[in-house]
């Protein structure tokens, strides 16, 4: 017998069936009988940026992670930004977030599971009311249910995303001198992109790209989501370390959320910038490498011998990476209280620097014997 399906959500349907429908057909149709100038698209990247940082920078990792602290006023324009980005509430969007991390890949209770498919999990979790608490417990979010800001956006949601989506496409219309084209672009085209974008973190990030730091769950690393999504396609390294206010940890990963929240800390935006010990994430890389390697040599020529020095050099490599990130910890209080040139830290000083030449040492060994297997 078919068990009866949840009831749909057809305000829901509704939007993003409309919004996608006017994109695709009366964009191309507008820009070949009217046209767009560069003011436009300039506008539509402008808007397109503040609803994704919004929520990137707002939304998850301030409000859904807390992994750094933020004033009133940069809270207050992260909350019009999501009410811009057509999203719900900051209350109601951590609170989705929380249960998703809480129980990845859990069908039963991960608002918008991967294992249930790429349809499900990019849209198809918002069109049915499958967890119809979703919409009255917020009891995972009693924080937020202090702050004053982000229950003033869930108080008056409703009219702050009628007046963001409407008012600011009309005003920069009459600004402009074309008020259709700018609803059409800044309007619905941005709706649609700040929606897809946001939601490939959902459906794409769990299902492409690679798994550098766990395979735990289904999250994966992707540059080119990333791209995209301001710096979230680094998802792999999210859900492994959530309170780091970084997703994209090395300088050439492209991750413009991190910078902001930098950048805004040098002008007391931003405060308390959260960040995972180095130790720990490198440890996450050497284990999840070794995993990946143990299963492609199992049934290899002479894997046996291969397998006992690849766990050789691992332990080695483990036990290093502890000794050193430990007398860092050490040098660093050093350095802060002024004592390292003190005679009676002379040789904590050798040992340290003896320590970090090792463990470099390790690193190139370990870094040549898995190219080999690799």
């Amino acid at each position: 017998m078919e068990t009866n399906k949840p009831p749909v959500i057809w305000l829901n349907v509704a939007i993003f069936s409309l919004t996608l429908g006017v994109a695709a057909i009366g964009t191309p149709l507008y820009a070949y009988y009217i046209g767009f100038d560069w003011a436009q698209c300039l506008m539509l990247l402008v808007a397109f940026s503040f609803c994704g940082l919004s929520i990137t920078a707002g939304y998850h990792r301030l409000w859904s992670h807390k992994t750094y602290e933020a004033n009133g006023v940069l809270k207050f324009i992260f909350a019009i930004g999501g009410a811009f980005a057509l999203q719900n509430s900051i209350l109601h969007w951590s609170s989705d977030h929380r249960v998703h991390h809480r129980h990845v890949d859990n069908n039963d209770k991960d608002p918008y599971s991967a294992k249930r498919g790429f349809f499900y999990s990019h849209i198809g979790w918002m069109l049915r009311e499958y967890q119809a608490s979703r919409y009255t417990d917020y009891s995972n979010c009693r924080d937020l249910q202090k702050d004053s800001i982000v229950m003033w956006q869930h108080r008056n949601y409703a009219w702050l995303a009628l007046v963001t989506n409407f008012g600011f496409p009309f005003v920069f219309g009459l600004i402009h001198g074309d008020v259709w084209g700018a609803l059409l672009l800044v309007g619905v085209v941005r709706l649609v992109l700040s929606h897809h974008t946001t939601f490939f973190i959902n459906s794409l990030a769990h299902i492409w790209g690679s798994q550098p730091y766990t395979d735990k769950n289904t999250a994966r690393d992707n540059g080119f989501l990333a791209f995209l999504t301001f710096g979230e396609g680094y998802h792999n390294y999210h859900h492994i370390f959530e309170n780091d206010y970084r997703n994209g940890i090395r300088w050439w990963q492209f991750d413009p959320t991190k910078w902001l929240i930098k950048a805004c800390s040098w002008f007391g935006l931003t405060k308390n910038l959260r960040k995972c010990p180095e130790d720990r994430i490198e440890k996450a890389r050497a284990t999840m490498l070794l995993k990946t390697l143990q299963t492609k040599l199992a049934d290899a020529p002479n894997s046996q011998v291969r397998l006992e020095r690849l766990e050789e050099e691992y332990d080695a490599l483990m036990l290093k990476i502890s000794d050193y990130y430990s007398a860092q910890k050490r040098m660093l209080e050093l350095r802060k209280a002024r004592l390292v040139k003190h005679y009676e830290n002379f040789e904590f000083v050798q040992q340290y620097e003896q320590m970090k030449s090792r463990l470099d040492e390790q690193r190139k060994a370990w870094k040549l014997l898995t190219a080999q297997y690799a």
